[in-house]
């Protein structure tokens, strides 16, 4: 009996599609860690006193979020890159539970799943 997988032309076609989300999700973190740094800081020194402690003050508040922010697209990314390992190895698309192919549509919207859908629902 033949493994169970994907044929190399699905496989090319998920991973050109996992390339492109691994570009945009490194921009968007790249964009968390640049305002978290304040290196793309707008520049308050010419503006009135009372409107920067208030713009410092939003900035303050919402650096946590940022963070949380930064620590999930990293999460994400390293799925996306282990989806990539995946597809060379040629295991992607297989259920890790049940060991048959997760649906292809499943698979275009969330490149990175490992489970099939039964299987997530079983976890429930």
């Amino acid at each position: 009996m033949a493994d169970v997988r994907y044929s190399d032309s699905d496989l090319a076609e998920f991973k050109a599609l996992i390339e492109s989300k691994v570009e945009a999700a490194k921009i968007d973190l790249n964009d968390l860690r640049g305002s978290l740094s304040h290196k793309d800081d707008n520049g308050t020194d010419d503006t009135s006193h009372s409107f920067k402690m208030m713009e410092e003050g939003a900035a303050t508040l919402s650096r946590e979020e940022v963070a949380q922010l930064a620590g999930r697209q990293e999460k994400f990314l390293k799925h996306l890159e282990n989806a990539l390992i995946r597809i060379s190895n040629k295991s992607y698309g297989v259920c890790r539970e049940t060991g048959k192919l997760i649906r292809k549509e499943r698979l275009l919207a969330v490149p990175h799943a490992t489970l099939s859908i039964e299987a997530k629902n079983a976890q429930g």
